[in-house]
């Protein structure tokens, strides 16, 4: 081992259009030797990888298992365990990038790696590469601003249903939900308690194949939605 301990890119790779990367991303994916890209424990795909394949350059690439769970003590175990084996690399001397969807620090597995690797290595060197997020590319879909003059936007989870919904919903003028698909008809309802529905668009797999817009959110009830859906609700217009 040498005295040189290798850089970690935190690189995101947007929101799965391959050409809605940034040029400062590109340039690091070309020369990195080594690329993580994480994945669930329940299979071997990762679309990060998927998106940005064309644009490497020989990297070896190395996935990391992350589990789909809420168990707290089982998530740190993986969150440990990863940052191990991104920091055995640094420690060898070698630069690596790790490669996320949307932005890195926004909803994103990279955030818990991060904190743990420099909990293990306080002194290894991070650098974080800003990624355009799925509600940029959503709302740029939809021609829709996100935010106007004195108007507030609250970025929201719908990963336990529609309770953060009826948080915000009283102070907000633009909400965006993200992480809808496994309690979407419970979100459906909170919107139709509040008088929302006619103010919600739904985007579903948002620059990938199968993208989707609707506005009829009601016709969505009772289906099987993506992984990458989301809502975003215009209180002072429909969107």
């Amino acid at each position: 081992m040498g005295d040189k301990i290798g850089t970690l890119y935190g690189v995101g790779v947007g929101p799965g259009d391959p050409d809605l990367i940034t040029l400062k991303a590109l340039r690091i994916l070309e020369r990195v030797p080594r690329i993580f890209a994480a994945r669930s424990t329940q299979n071997s795909y990762s679309l990060a990888l998927n998106i940005v394949q064309r644009h490497l350059n020989g990297a070896e690439i190395i996935p990391l298992a992350f589990p789909m769970t809420k168990d707290a003590q089982i998530l740190r175990d993986s969150w440990e365990t990863n940052a191990r084996q991104v920091l055995e690399v640094l420690l060898a001397g070698e630069d690596a990038a790790f490669i996320t969807l949307g932005d890195p620090l926004t909803y994103s597995t990279y955030g818990y790696l991060l904190k743990t690797l420099k909990a293990l290595h306080p002194q290894v060197k991070v650098v974080t590469i800003p990624g355009i997020t799925s509600y940029n590319a959503a709302a740029a879909v939809l021609n829709t601003p996100l935010a106007e003059g004195e108007e507030s936007c609250y970025l929201v989870s719908g990963a336990m249903g529609g309770a953060k919904l009826k948080e915000v919903a009283q102070t907000a003028e633009n909400i965006v939900m993200l992480k809808t698909y496994r309690h979407f008809d419970d979100i459906c309802q909170t919107l139709e308690d509040l008088d929302l529905m006619d103010r919600a668009t739904c985007v579903r797999l948002c620059g990938l194949e199968g993208e989707m817009v609707e506005k009829d959110l009601s016709a969505l009830k009772g289906q099987k939605m993506p992984y990458l859906s989301m809502i975003i609700i215009k209180k002072n217009g429909k969107a």
